[in-house]
C-alpha cells in the first residue's frame, strides 16, 4: 500500500490512534507464515492500557512484563517502540535479547513493520545491527545481552529488554543500561519475559514491582487469555482432583484444560511444573522450581481472588499489624472478617508512633473483635504503645510456643497452617492484592526432627531469593488465637455460617 492511498481521516486516525495504526499499517506473520494486519489480541490491549496509564501518571515508563510463550508481548512492544522511532523526531530505539537468535528475530519484526508501512520514513541506513531514519534522526539499534556493547556508548530513548530472565549479567547490564536511559519525561524501559526460576534479576525485579515499590510496575499476562490455546479432549482422558481445583481457580474451560493436559505430557513425567513456569497462570506459578511445593498452593489463592460471588462477611472483625522499620520490608495491615478479606494496606517507613496511632484509629472508627500485632523487633514498641493507650491488643510472637506445641515447632507454623487450612476450606474471598497473593505461596512446609510441623526459615527464604511475606504475614496473625465476635452488621448474599466464625 502506497501512502497516496491512505485518506486524510485515516492518517489523522492512526497518527493519534496506536492501536489502529498496529491494524492498518503494521503487518505480522502468523503461525502459518501469511502477513496479515497486526490487530490486537487480548493481552496486547491489557498491557497497552498499563503502560499508558504509567506514562500518563509519571511522564515516563518503567515496566517489568510477566507472560507465557507465544502470547504477542514482543510484538506489542517492539510495533510500540518502531511507531515512537519512525514518527517522532530524535527517538531512538535499543533491542536487547539473551541470545543473537532472538536479537535477530525481533530486528526481523521490526524491519517488517518497516518494510510494509505506507507511512514509513525514509531510511539512512539499514543493516543487520541497525535502522536509521534519516530524516527525521531516529531509528533503531539491537545488541545481545553478554556482549559489550549493551548499554555502553549509545544513546537512546527507549529500550526493549527481552526474556530478560536469561540475561548473563543481568544486573550489570541493567545499570549501565540505567546510565544511558535516563529516567526522564518520554523514555521507556520495557524488560519482558517468561520466568526462569527464583533468585534472578528479574525474579527480584518482580518482586519488588509486585511490591508497589521502585520505579517499575509489574505486568502480568495468563497463559489462557489465548484463544488458540485450547484443545481436543483425549478420549477417556478425566481430571484429577488437581486438575479441577485448577480449573475451578482459573474459570477455565475442558478445552483448555486439555491444551494445558497436552503440554504436560510434552514435557514428561516429573517435568509438568515446566508447564507452570512456561505458561503461568498467575504470577507466583511462574517462578517455579522442580521439586518445592508450597504450603498454601496458588490455585486456592486464586480462587479466593476469583471468587466474586461469595460476599459474606460473618463472624470476627479482625485486623493482623506485621510492623517493618527501615529496611526493605513494609508495614502490612490485614483485614479480614470471617472468611474475607476485605482490605490490604501497606506502609513504607512509619516509625512505631505512626504505626501505633493508625492501629488506635481503626479501633475507634471500626471497633475490631480483634487486633493482632507482631510484637518481635519495631512491632514490641507498638504493642506497648496501644497498651498503653488503653486499646485491647494481641500481642503475637512469632517464635514463641504453639498453642498446640505437640502439633506445630512454634506459634508462626500454627498461623499458617491455620490460615492454610482456612483456604482449604472454601469458599473464601480475597481482594486482588497482587503482593498479598505472591505472599501466600511463599512458605515451604517443613518437619522438624521431632515430627511437629514447621515452615522454612525467612533466612531460607532470603537465600532463594525471595522477599518476606509481609502481606501473608500479617493476615496469618489473624489465626494466632480465636475471638469471639461483638456482633458486627454485614452486607452481602445468602446465609453461609463459617465453621471458624466463632473464632478464628
Amino acid at each position: 500500500m502506497a501512502t497516496s492511498q491512505i485518506d486524510l481521516a485515516t492518517f489523522r486516525e492512526v497518527t493519534e490512534n496506536f492501536e489502529a495504526y498496529c491494524a492498518i499499517c503494521l503487518r505480522v506473520k502468523d503461525k502459518r507464515g501469511d502477513l496479515i494486519p497486526f490487530v490486537w489480541n487480548r493481552a496486547q490491549r491489557h498491557i497497552h492500557a498499563l503502560l499508558e496509564k504509567q506514562r500518563k501518571e509519571k511522564g515516563y515508563v518503567r515496566a517489568l512484563l510477566l507472560k507465557g510463550r507465544q502470547q504477542g508481548g514482543s510484538t506489542y512492544v517492539g510495533a510500540r517502540f518502531y511507531h515512537r522511532t519512525s514518527t517522532t523526531p530524535g527517538r531512538s530505539a535499543f533491542i536487547v535479547a539473551h541470545e543473537d537468535k532472538a536479537t535477530n528475530n525481533l530486528f526481523e519484526m521490526v524491519k517488517r513493520y518497516h518494510q510494509h508501512n505506507p507511512l514509513a520514513p525514509s531510511t539512512k541506513n539499514s543493516n543487520a545491527k541497525e535502522l536509521v531514519f534519516g530524516a527525521i534522526d531516529a531509528g533503531y539499534k539491537l545488541a545481545t545481552a553478554g556482549t559489550d556493547d549493551v548499554g555502553r556508548s549509545n544513546t537512546a530513548q527507549l529500550l526493549h529488554g527481552s526474556e530478560f530472565a536469561y540475561w548473563n549479567n543481568a544486573a550489570m547490564h541493567l545499570a549501565g543500561i540505567g546510565n544511558t536511559i535516563a529516567k526522564a519525561e518520554g523514555t521507556e524501559i520495557i524488560l519482558e519475559s517468561t520466568g526462569n526460576g527464583v533468585g534472578n534479576q528479574f525474579h527480584m525485579l518482580w518482586q519488588t514491582a509486585e511490591s508497589g515499590q521502585g520505579d517499575y510496575i509489574a505486568i502480568f499476562v495468563p497463559w489462557f487469555w489465548q484463544d488458540e490455546y485450547e484443545d481436543n479432549p483425549p478420549d477417556n482422558w478425566e481430571l484429577t482432583p488437581e486438575d479441577i481445583e485448577y480449573q475451578n481457580a482459573y474459570g477455565l474451560t475442558l478445552r483448555q484444560m486439555a491444551f494445558r493436559h497436552g503440554k504436560r505430557l510434552e514435557y514428561g513425567q516429573g517435568q509438568e511444573w515446566l508447564f507452570d513456569q512456561e505458561y503461568p497462570a498467575c504470577a507466583a506459578l511462574a517462578f517455579q522450581s522442580a521439586t518445592k511445593h508450597p504450603l498454601i498452593s496458588p490455585g486456592l489463592v486464586m480462587a479466593a481472588v476469583n471468587n466474586v460471588m461469595f460476599r459474606e462477611r460473618q463472624g470476627p472483625l479482625l485486623i493482623g499489624c506485621d510492623p517493618a522499620g527501615e529496611g526493605d520490608d513494609r508495614t502490612a495491615i490485614v483485614f479480614r472478617q470471617g472468611r474475607t478479606v476485605f482490605r490490604v494496606e501497606y506502609h513504607s517507613k512509619l516509625d512505631t508512633m505512626q504505626i501505633a496511632g493508625k492501629m488506635a484509629q481503626y479501633h475507634r472508627e471500626m471497633s475490631p473483635d480483634g487486633i493482632f500485632v507482631d510484637k518481635l523487633g519495631l512491632g514490641a514498641g507498638v504493642y506497648d504503645r496501644l497498651v498503653e493507650l488503653g486499646i485491647p491488643v494481641i500481642g503475637v510472637g512469632a517464635g514463641s510456643k504453639a498453642t498446640n506445641s505437640e502439633r506445630y515447632e512454634n506459634k508462626r507454623a500454627e498461623m499458617w497452617w491455620l490460615m492454610a487450612e482456612w483456604f482449604a476450606n472454601a469458599p473464601v474471598r480475597l481482594p486482588n492484592d497482587a503482593a498479598l497473593i505472591a505472599d501466600l505461596s511463599t512458605f515451604q512446609p517443613e518437619t522438624s526432627s521431632n515430627g511437629r510441623r514447621q515452615l522454612e526459615s525467612k533466612q531460607k527464604l532470603k537465600r532463594r531469593g525471595i522477599r518476606s511475606p509481609d502481606g501473608a504475614d500479617a493476615l496469618s496473625l489473624t489465626f494466632s488465637e480465636p475471638v469471639a465476635a461483638k456482633g458486627h452488621g454485614y452486607e452481602g448474599y445468602g446465609s453461609y455460617q463459617s465453621p471458624t466464625s466463632a473464632g478464628y
